[in-house]
């Protein structure tokens, strides 16, 4: 627990070779990764980047979250095209400054949530492999729930923190 409130995880390190996220798109930049890459996909051109933080985003840089996609139709299409043959989650990410990112998310097999911590991290790696945003410091990251701040540190590892309330308390007994 943070000083503030907030608690701070070590989300770990991106997996950001194309093959390894998974997908079949072609690897475009280094390290066999996927970043801004075309993708036809439900009638449309994306640029998508891939990331994997244990599990695979498609990560989708857009002018306008309300504007500029259909996400009742968009995000179930692109988490079951078989370019990402383990399906994948869809973040469509708007860049509101160099150090503040906001975002829709179309959760795999669960559809459109709150929020998504695997999915604030890879939108920020995205958005810094992308050049959208710089890699200098804490990302402040706005979901539909609440706030996140992300930080993509020299040691390849992502921290994510953000508010913490007692949502449940109980007991159990084991026999």
């Amino acid at each position: 627990m943070n000083e503030d409130g907030t608690v701070t995880v070590d989300m770990g390190e991106p997996e950001l070779v194309g093959a390894n996220v998974p997908t079949t798109l072609t690897p475009n930049a280094d390290g066999d990764s996927v970043v801004e890459q075309d993708w036809e996909a439900n009638g449309k051109t994306w640029k998508v980047t891939a990331v994997s933080m244990g599990n695979p985003h498609a990560v989708i840089f857009v002018d306008d979250l309300e504007t500029s996609i259909d996400f009742e139709s968009d995000g179930p299409a692109l988490e079951c095209d078989p370019a990402f043959p383990a399906k994948t989650n869809v973040e469509f990410v708007q860049v509101m400054s160099p150090n503040h990112l906001k975002m829709k998310v179309w959760e795999r097999g669960a559809g459109p949530t709150l929020a998504c911590g695997t999915g604030a991290c890879a939108l920020t790696i995205a958005a810094i492999l992308a050049g959208k945003i710089p890699r200098d410091g804490v990302v402040r990251v706005t979901l539909p729930g609440g706030d996140l701040f992300i930080e993509w540190k020299d040691d390849n590892k992502v921290y994510m923190s953000g508010p913490a309330t007692l949502a449940f308390q109980g007991k159990a007994v084991v026999k």
